[in-house]
């Protein structure tokens, strides 16, 4: 339940008490009890939940965790706030295993795990699954002890992954005011500090990373590259060793580094031309990453690197290869090609590649609907591309028609991207060119391709500066990302970036456009939330990402521009 419903505990509350009785005497329930808190309470049940469950008056605490180091001093702070014996106070991690709590509420007690499936219907359980501000008043609960308490729990997110990574829960004496909780802004602002404090610390280990790599690349030539699972740095020397086998294999061992030792040498697949010495990166205490100094076997021969293909043919993806493979079985034959596919999937690209070095006559029916220019310059014999047929008028339908009558030779390529309609000529053209056609898949639907699309897309660096690289976090959210306007779009912002962003160092989240950054919503939006959402993203760019700042130019409180932006995501 969230904080939009109207509160059971509020409006019915001495009846919701008797129902929560006949519910667990096995008798029937009397009308208007909402459906939600039953639903719950029978989760509870077939969970084998007692409802007179004892609670420990202190549970055992887990360990030292990144959350909890995090939010510790937070918390410390926040505590005193509490009073005594009012309020209670509680983070807990992603599976809901209590952290870390302060002050108390009379009767009430605390368990070590706050899972439905450990304690029945509470606050945090479904601030997690619903990731949003979440209360649970009185009889709503299932525990006996917890019939008057009020809480409200607040997810913790990560600072780039948009993870949740725990709850803060505020609980008190049973509220009759109802929702919102009289602590909720409480909640909010303390899960808010520790999601800044998580953000300055995620900010702190890349800078270890980078001080690491830096010591190890000292000198001309060295092949260094440091990973910690979401950011990478590659010297100039280990691009040049890095396979994407090799690369992989770093990805891993990085990832694993937080519990396992990795000092030493990274078992490489076999072929790979090179070892890598693998030393931790360090920070508190904890390993955050490795560095890994790349060594090339003896070879008497090294092999010479090969070209990068064209950006029409680059992809390995199946439904990219498919395509390209069946567009040039087709092409061998000098009968017509239609190529379809949506705006920016590379199309007349590919047009161009399947025709080799030869010179092309290229008619652009946007330009030239009528075919009155274009065809006029054509030499007959010579390869004719034609672009945007889904722009043709009438009189340019049959100067092609007229066209392929005459010289039934003539290798023609035609590019069609559909959506719009067509007249009956058109559609009679196209239906005759059909049975000889390839559809392009989007970009969306081939994301596995962005990586190898990166490198190709990107502009030759200026000399002496590196090549582009990525952060992994920004890798995935180009690959989240819909890209309605496939290839084209990511070329025009691979461009961008190279020409604005700084010299040195991969791209990262926080550089990306706001809504390559932000991702698609995750649900669909009214047009009246697709305005607030793209409003609060030009309020976040123009200042910087500060959500703080972002929310004071909007008029709003900072509470309410997070709550709508995980209301976004939900």
């Amino acid at each position: 339940m969230t904080t939009t419903d109207p509160s059971p505990a509020a409006t019915a509350r001495p009846s919701l008490h008797a129902a929560r009785e006949r519910f667990l005497s096995g008798r029937p329930l009397p009308p208007g009890v909402p459906e939600e808190v039953v639903a719950a309470w029978r989760r509870a049940r077939f969970f084998g939940v007692p409802h007179d469950l004892e609670v420990p008056a202190c549970p055992p605490l887990p360990g030292e965790s990144p959350l909890l180091g995090a939010a510790r001093p937070v918390l410390d702070r926040v505590a005193p706030a509490l009073g005594a014996g009012g309020s209670l106070l509680v983070l807990t991690d992603e599976r809901l295993r209590v952290l870390w709590t302060a002050g108390s509420v009379p009767g009430s007690g605390v368990c070590a795990v706050l899972s439905e499936q450990e304690v029945g219907n509470n606050s945090a359980a479904l601030a997690l699954r619903a990731r949003s501000r979440a209360e649970v008043h009185g009889p709503e609960h299932f525990l006996d002890r917890w019939q008057d308490v009020s809480a409200v729990s607040v997810p913790v997110l990560g600072p780039e992954s948009g993870q949740v990574l725990g709850t803060l829960t505020v609980a008190s004496r049973l509220s009759a005011a109802g929702r919102p909780h009289p602590q909720a802004a409480l909640a909010e602002a303390t899960a808010a500090a520790v999601e800044t404090e998580l953000r300055a610390r995620a900010g702190r280990g890349e800078r270890v990373l980078l001080d690491a790599y830096v010591r190890a690349a000292r000198g001309q030539h060295r092949a260094v590259a440091a990973l910690d699972g979401r950011n990478r740095l590659v010297s100039d020397a280990a691009q040049r060793l890095l396979t994407p086998e090799v690369l992989a294999v770093l990805e891993r061992t990085a990832a694993g580094a937080r519990d396992t030792d990795v000092t030493g040498f990274a078992e490489l697949p076999e072929g790979a031309g090179c070892t890598a010495s693998v030393t931790p990166v360090r920070l508190d205490g904890r390993t955050i990453g490795i560095v890994a100094a790349l060594e090339p076997l003896d070879d008497p021969a090294p092999p010479v690197p090969a070209s990068s293909p064209p950006v029409a043919l680059t992809g390995s993806s199946v439904p990219w290869r498919h395509a390209v493979g069946h567009a040039v079985e087709l092409a061998r034959s000098r009968e017509p090609l239609l190529l379809t596919g949506e705006r920016g999937t590379g199309k007349s690209a590919l047009a161009r590649e399947l025709f080799g070095p030869d010179p092309v006559q290229v008619a652009d029916a946007a330009r030239d609907p009528g075919l009155g220019q274009a065809l006029p310059a054509w030499h007959p014999g010579d390869p004719l591309l034609l672009r945007h047929a889904e722009r043709l008028a009438q009189p340019g339908v049959a100067a092609l028609n007229s066209l392929l009558d005459q010289h039934p030779d003539t290798r023609l390529l035609v590019t069609y991207t559909p959506g719009a309609p067509v007249g009956p000529c058109l559609e009679r053209l196209l239906d005759k060119l059909s049975a000889r056609s390839v559809t392009l898949p989007p970009l969306r639907e081939r994301t596995e391709d962005i990586r190898e699309l990166l490198p190709a897309l990107a502009p030759r660096p200026a000399p002496g500066q590196p090549p582009l690289t990525w952060t992994l976090d920004a890798l995935r959210a180009l690959q989240q990302y819909p890209w309605p306007g496939n290839v084209t779009e990511l070329a025009h912002v691979v461009r961008a970036l190279a020409e604005q962003r700084r010299p040195t160092g991969p791209v990262r989240r926080a550089e990306l456009p706001d809504a390559v950054r932000e991702g698609p919503a995750a649900r669909p939006l009214s047009p009246m939330e697709h305005a607030e959402r793209a409003a609060i993203l030009e309020a976040l760019r123009r200042h910087g990402g500060n959500k703080a700042r972002a929310a004071a130019a909007l008029g709003i409180g900072r509470a309410t521009l997070y709550r709508k932006l995980r209301g976004y995501r939900r």
